[in-house]
Protein backbone atom coordinates (compact mmCIF):
# COMPACT_ATOMS: atom_id res chain seq x y z
CA UNK A 1 0.00 0.00 0.00
CA UNK A 2 2.84 2.38 0.87
CA UNK A 3 4.49 1.88 -2.52
CA UNK A 4 1.26 2.70 -4.33
CA UNK A 5 0.84 5.89 -2.30
CA UNK A 6 4.46 6.89 -3.06
CA UNK A 7 3.86 6.35 -6.79
CA UNK A 8 0.66 8.38 -6.56
CA UNK A 9 2.62 11.24 -5.00
CA UNK A 10 5.09 11.11 -7.91
CA UNK A 11 2.22 11.09 -10.40
CA UNK A 12 0.67 14.13 -8.73
CA UNK A 13 3.99 15.96 -9.10
CA UNK A 14 4.12 15.10 -12.81
CA UNK A 15 0.50 16.12 -13.32
CA UNK A 16 1.07 19.38 -11.46
CA UNK A 17 4.11 20.25 -13.57
CA UNK A 18 2.16 19.19 -16.63
CA UNK A 19 -0.01 22.31 -16.24
CA UNK A 20 3.03 24.48 -16.95
CA UNK A 21 4.08 22.21 -19.81
CA UNK A 22 0.66 22.40 -21.44
CA UNK A 23 0.52 26.16 -20.96
CA UNK A 24 3.69 26.45 -23.04
CA UNK A 25 2.44 24.01 -25.70
CA UNK A 26 -1.04 25.49 -26.22
CA UNK A 27 0.43 28.88 -27.05
CA UNK A 28 1.69 27.30 -30.28
CA UNK A 29 -0.74 24.45 -31.01
CA UNK A 30 -4.56 24.38 -30.82
CA UNK A 31 -5.49 22.72 -27.48
CA UNK A 32 -7.89 20.03 -28.74
CA UNK A 33 -5.62 18.95 -31.61
CA UNK A 34 -2.66 18.96 -29.21
CA UNK A 35 -4.65 16.81 -26.80
CA UNK A 36 -5.39 14.20 -29.48
CA UNK A 37 -1.71 13.92 -30.49
CA UNK A 38 -0.51 13.89 -26.88
CA UNK A 39 -2.98 11.22 -25.82
CA UNK A 40 -2.22 9.06 -28.89
CA UNK A 41 1.53 9.25 -28.16
CA UNK A 42 0.86 8.36 -24.53
CA UNK A 43 -1.38 5.43 -25.52
CA UNK A 44 1.22 3.93 -27.85
CA UNK A 45 3.86 4.37 -25.13
CA UNK A 46 1.67 2.52 -22.61
CA UNK A 47 1.09 -0.39 -25.01
CA UNK A 48 4.84 -0.67 -25.67
CA UNK A 49 5.60 -0.59 -21.93
CA UNK A 50 2.87 -3.20 -21.35
CA UNK A 51 4.49 -5.47 -23.93
CA UNK A 52 7.87 -5.36 -22.18
CA UNK A 53 6.16 -5.84 -18.80
CA UNK A 54 4.59 -8.98 -20.31
CA UNK A 55 1.06 -7.87 -19.47
CA UNK A 56 0.07 -7.09 -23.05
CA UNK A 57 -2.77 -9.03 -24.63
CA UNK A 58 -5.65 -8.33 -26.95
CA UNK A 59 -8.99 -7.70 -25.24
CA UNK A 60 -11.95 -9.99 -25.76
CA UNK A 61 -15.05 -8.62 -27.47
CA UNK A 62 -16.76 -8.17 -24.12
CA UNK A 63 -13.73 -6.40 -22.65
CA UNK A 64 -13.44 -4.20 -25.74
CA UNK A 65 -17.00 -2.99 -25.21
CA UNK A 66 -16.17 -2.18 -21.58
CA UNK A 67 -12.97 -0.38 -22.61
CA UNK A 68 -14.85 1.70 -25.16
CA UNK A 69 -17.48 2.53 -22.56
CA UNK A 70 -14.89 3.73 -20.02
CA UNK A 71 -12.95 5.59 -22.75
CA UNK A 72 -15.97 7.73 -23.56
CA UNK A 73 -16.06 9.07 -20.01
CA UNK A 74 -12.39 8.94 -18.93
CA UNK A 75 -10.75 10.26 -22.10
CA UNK A 76 -13.13 11.64 -24.73
CA UNK A 77 -15.67 13.56 -22.66
CA UNK A 78 -13.27 14.49 -19.85
CA UNK A 79 -10.49 15.94 -21.99
CA UNK A 80 -12.77 17.51 -24.60
CA UNK A 81 -15.06 19.22 -22.07
CA UNK A 82 -12.05 20.33 -20.04
CA UNK A 83 -10.42 21.93 -23.09
CA UNK A 84 -13.64 23.70 -24.07
CA UNK A 85 -14.46 24.76 -20.52
CA UNK A 86 -11.04 26.32 -19.93
CA UNK A 87 -11.69 28.72 -22.82
CA UNK A 88 -14.90 29.98 -21.20
CA UNK A 89 -14.15 30.30 -17.49
CA UNK A 90 -11.44 31.57 -15.16
CA UNK A 91 -8.57 29.46 -13.87
CA UNK A 92 -9.78 30.07 -10.30
CA UNK A 93 -13.22 28.64 -11.01
CA UNK A 94 -11.77 25.68 -12.92
CA UNK A 95 -9.32 24.91 -10.10
CA UNK A 96 -12.07 24.94 -7.49
CA UNK A 97 -14.42 22.79 -9.54
CA UNK A 98 -11.74 20.21 -10.36
CA UNK A 99 -10.74 20.25 -6.68
CA UNK A 100 -14.13 18.78 -5.77
CA UNK A 101 -13.26 15.53 -7.61
CA UNK A 102 -12.45 13.61 -4.39
CA UNK A 103 -15.76 14.63 -2.84
CA UNK A 104 -17.71 13.67 -5.96
CA UNK A 105 -15.87 10.35 -6.29
CA UNK A 106 -16.54 9.58 -2.65
CA UNK A 107 -20.28 10.23 -3.13
CA UNK A 108 -20.36 8.07 -6.28
CA UNK A 109 -18.49 5.29 -4.46
CA UNK A 110 -21.09 5.33 -1.70
CA UNK A 111 -24.00 5.37 -4.16
CA UNK A 112 -22.68 2.89 -6.74
CA UNK A 113 -20.19 0.70 -4.86
CA UNK A 114 -21.74 0.79 -1.39
CA UNK A 115 -18.38 1.89 0.02
CA UNK A 116 -18.12 2.63 3.72
CA UNK A 117 -16.51 6.01 4.34
CA UNK A 118 -15.53 6.83 7.92
CA UNK A 119 -15.86 10.20 9.59
CA UNK A 120 -12.09 10.62 9.54
CA UNK A 121 -11.99 10.19 5.78
CA UNK A 122 -14.83 12.65 5.33
CA UNK A 123 -12.80 15.10 7.43
CA UNK A 124 -9.82 14.46 5.15
CA UNK A 125 -11.87 15.24 2.05
CA UNK A 126 -13.18 18.45 3.61
CA UNK A 127 -9.71 19.63 4.68
CA UNK A 128 -8.34 18.90 1.22
CA UNK A 129 -11.13 20.84 -0.43
CA UNK A 130 -10.64 23.83 1.91
CA UNK A 131 -6.96 23.72 1.00
CA UNK A 132 -7.91 23.87 -2.67
CA UNK A 133 -10.13 26.92 -1.99
CA UNK A 134 -7.45 28.76 0.02
CA UNK A 135 -4.78 28.02 -2.57
CA UNK A 136 -6.88 28.84 -5.63
CA UNK A 137 -8.18 32.14 -4.26
CA UNK A 138 -4.77 33.41 -3.19
CA UNK A 139 -3.95 36.66 -4.89
CA UNK A 140 -7.32 36.96 -6.64
CA UNK A 141 -10.37 39.04 -6.12
CA UNK A 142 -12.52 35.96 -5.55
CA UNK A 143 -14.72 33.91 -7.79
CA UNK A 144 -15.84 35.41 -11.06
CA UNK A 145 -19.36 35.12 -12.32
CA UNK A 146 -20.44 31.52 -12.95
CA UNK A 147 -20.49 30.84 -16.69
CA UNK A 148 -21.26 28.04 -19.15
CA UNK A 149 -17.56 27.17 -18.92
CA UNK A 150 -18.02 26.29 -15.26
CA UNK A 151 -20.67 23.77 -16.29
CA UNK A 152 -18.34 22.17 -18.85
CA UNK A 153 -15.57 21.88 -16.24
CA UNK A 154 -17.94 20.33 -13.70
CA UNK A 155 -19.26 17.81 -16.25
CA UNK A 156 -15.66 16.99 -17.21
CA UNK A 157 -14.78 16.25 -13.59
CA UNK A 158 -18.03 14.37 -12.91
CA UNK A 159 -17.64 12.09 -15.93
CA UNK A 160 -14.03 11.30 -15.07
CA UNK A 161 -15.06 10.48 -11.49
CA UNK A 162 -17.72 8.15 -12.87
CA UNK A 163 -15.08 6.47 -15.05
CA UNK A 164 -13.05 5.69 -11.91
CA UNK A 165 -16.06 3.77 -10.62
CA UNK A 166 -16.23 1.84 -13.89
CA UNK A 167 -12.50 1.01 -13.73
CA UNK A 168 -12.87 -0.37 -10.21
CA UNK A 169 -15.63 -2.71 -11.44
CA UNK A 170 -13.68 -3.95 -14.49
CA UNK A 171 -12.94 -7.66 -14.89
CA UNK A 172 -10.03 -8.31 -12.46
CA UNK A 173 -8.29 -10.43 -15.11
CA UNK A 174 -7.69 -7.33 -17.25
CA UNK A 175 -4.71 -5.31 -16.02
CA UNK A 176 -5.70 -1.65 -15.49
CA UNK A 177 -2.32 -0.51 -16.84
CA UNK A 178 -3.02 -2.23 -20.15
CA UNK A 179 -6.53 -0.79 -20.03
CA UNK A 180 -4.95 2.66 -19.89
CA UNK A 181 -3.13 2.11 -23.19
CA UNK A 182 -6.22 0.98 -25.06
CA UNK A 183 -8.28 3.83 -23.59
CA UNK A 184 -5.77 6.48 -24.59
CA UNK A 185 -5.33 5.24 -28.16
CA UNK A 186 -9.05 4.78 -28.73
CA UNK A 187 -9.89 8.10 -27.08
CA UNK A 188 -7.27 9.99 -29.10
CA UNK A 189 -8.97 8.92 -32.34
CA UNK A 190 -12.30 10.39 -31.23
CA UNK A 191 -10.66 13.61 -30.02
CA UNK A 192 -8.67 13.92 -33.27
CA UNK A 193 -11.86 13.69 -35.33
CA UNK A 194 -13.43 16.30 -33.07
CA UNK A 195 -10.38 18.56 -33.48
CA UNK A 196 -10.72 18.38 -37.28
CA UNK A 197 -14.25 19.74 -36.90
CA UNK A 198 -13.40 22.67 -34.63
CA UNK A 199 -9.66 23.16 -35.30
CA UNK A 200 -8.61 22.23 -38.83
CA UNK A 201 -4.99 23.49 -38.81
CA UNK A 202 -3.17 20.15 -38.41
CA UNK A 203 0.04 21.63 -39.83
CA UNK A 204 0.75 23.03 -36.39
CA UNK A 205 2.19 19.64 -35.46
CA UNK A 206 5.46 20.70 -37.14
CA UNK A 207 6.07 23.04 -34.19
CA UNK A 208 6.95 19.95 -32.13
CA UNK A 209 10.06 19.46 -34.29
CA UNK A 210 11.64 22.18 -32.16
CA UNK A 211 13.86 20.44 -29.59
CA UNK A 212 12.49 22.53 -26.71
CA UNK A 213 8.81 22.01 -27.52
CA UNK A 214 9.56 18.41 -28.46
CA UNK A 215 11.03 17.63 -25.03
CA UNK A 216 8.16 19.39 -23.27
CA UNK A 217 5.70 17.40 -25.38
CA UNK A 218 7.40 14.09 -24.57
CA UNK A 219 7.45 14.93 -20.86
CA UNK A 220 3.72 15.66 -21.00
CA UNK A 221 2.79 12.67 -23.16
CA UNK A 222 5.10 9.91 -21.85
CA UNK A 223 5.71 10.74 -18.19
CA UNK A 224 2.60 12.69 -17.26
CA UNK A 225 -0.04 10.98 -19.39
CA UNK A 226 1.34 7.48 -20.11
CA UNK A 227 3.13 6.72 -16.83
CA UNK A 228 0.75 8.90 -14.81
CA UNK A 229 -2.47 7.31 -16.04
CA UNK A 230 -1.02 3.78 -15.92
CA UNK A 231 -0.11 4.26 -12.28
CA UNK A 232 -3.28 6.10 -11.34
CA UNK A 233 -5.67 3.58 -12.91
CA UNK A 234 -3.67 0.74 -11.33
CA UNK A 235 -4.15 2.43 -7.95
CA UNK A 236 -7.87 2.95 -8.57
CA UNK A 237 -8.21 -0.76 -9.23
CA UNK A 238 -6.16 -1.91 -6.22
CA UNK A 239 -6.73 0.80 -3.60
CA UNK A 240 -10.17 2.08 -4.54
CA UNK A 241 -11.50 5.17 -6.32
CA UNK A 242 -12.30 7.22 -3.21
CA UNK A 243 -8.89 6.73 -1.54
CA UNK A 244 -6.97 7.25 -4.78
CA UNK A 245 -8.82 10.34 -5.97
CA UNK A 246 -8.01 12.30 -2.82
CA UNK A 247 -4.42 12.56 -4.05
CA UNK A 248 -5.71 14.82 -6.84
CA UNK A 249 -5.76 17.55 -4.19
CA UNK A 250 -1.96 17.62 -4.39
CA UNK A 251 -2.19 18.76 -8.01
CA UNK A 252 -2.86 22.30 -6.85
CA UNK A 253 0.38 22.55 -4.88
CA UNK A 254 2.54 21.04 -7.62
CA UNK A 255 0.83 23.22 -10.22
CA UNK A 256 1.77 26.28 -8.17
CA UNK A 257 5.32 25.04 -7.69
CA UNK A 258 5.64 24.36 -11.43
CA UNK A 259 4.26 27.79 -12.30
CA UNK A 260 6.79 29.43 -9.98
CA UNK A 261 9.77 27.37 -11.20
CA UNK A 262 9.06 27.16 -14.93
CA UNK A 263 6.83 30.17 -15.62
CA UNK A 264 8.16 32.62 -13.03
CA UNK A 265 4.79 33.17 -11.37
CA UNK A 266 4.79 34.29 -7.67
CA UNK A 267 3.79 32.07 -4.74
CA UNK A 268 2.01 33.84 -1.87
CA UNK A 269 1.80 33.02 1.84
CA UNK A 270 -1.77 31.74 1.49
CA UNK A 271 -0.47 29.11 -0.93
CA UNK A 272 1.51 27.57 1.94
CA UNK A 273 -1.57 27.62 4.18
CA UNK A 274 -3.44 25.80 1.44
CA UNK A 275 -0.62 23.28 1.13
CA UNK A 276 -0.79 22.41 4.84
CA UNK A 277 -4.54 21.83 4.60
CA UNK A 278 -4.11 19.71 1.46
CA UNK A 279 -1.41 17.53 3.02
CA UNK A 280 -3.51 17.06 6.16
CA UNK A 281 -6.47 16.13 3.96
CA UNK A 282 -4.44 13.52 2.09
CA UNK A 283 -2.96 12.11 5.31
CA UNK A 284 -6.37 11.76 6.95
CA UNK A 285 -8.54 11.03 3.91
CA UNK A 286 -6.31 8.32 2.46
CA UNK A 287 -6.77 6.28 5.64
CA UNK A 288 -3.11 6.62 6.62
CA UNK A 289 -3.94 8.11 10.02
CA UNK A 290 -6.51 5.39 10.77
CA UNK A 291 -4.03 2.72 9.66
CA UNK A 292 -1.35 4.09 12.00
CA UNK A 293 -3.83 4.24 14.89
CA UNK A 294 -5.02 0.68 14.26
CA UNK A 295 -1.45 -0.58 13.99
CA UNK A 296 -0.50 1.13 17.24
CA UNK A 297 -3.64 -0.19 18.95
CA UNK A 298 -2.93 -3.76 17.83
CA UNK A 299 0.68 -3.48 18.99
CA UNK A 300 -0.45 -2.24 22.41
CA UNK A 301 -3.00 -5.07 22.73
CA UNK A 302 -0.35 -7.60 21.72
CA UNK A 303 2.05 -6.21 24.32
CA UNK A 304 -0.62 -6.33 27.06
CA UNK A 305 -1.46 -9.91 26.10
CA UNK A 306 2.19 -10.92 26.40
CA UNK A 307 2.40 -9.28 29.82
CA UNK A 308 -0.65 -11.18 31.03
CA UNK A 309 0.73 -14.48 29.72
CA UNK A 310 3.88 -13.90 31.75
Amino acid sequence: MGKIYALLLLVMMFWGFNVSALKVLVTTIDPIFLTSVRIFTAGISVLIISYFMKIFRLPTKKELVTIAYITIFNVVFHHSLLAIGLTRTSGVNAGLILGTAPLVTMVLSILLLNDRVTRMRVLGFILGFIGIVVTSLSGTGGLSTVSIGDLWIFLSMLLQAFSFILISKLNPDFDPRLLTGYMLVLGSVFIFVFSLIVESNVNQITALFSWKLGLIFLFSAVLCTAFGHMTYNFAVKNVGPAETTIFINLNTFFSLAGAAIFLGEPILLNHFYGLILILCGVFIGSGTLEYMWDKRKKARMHMMKNLKDK
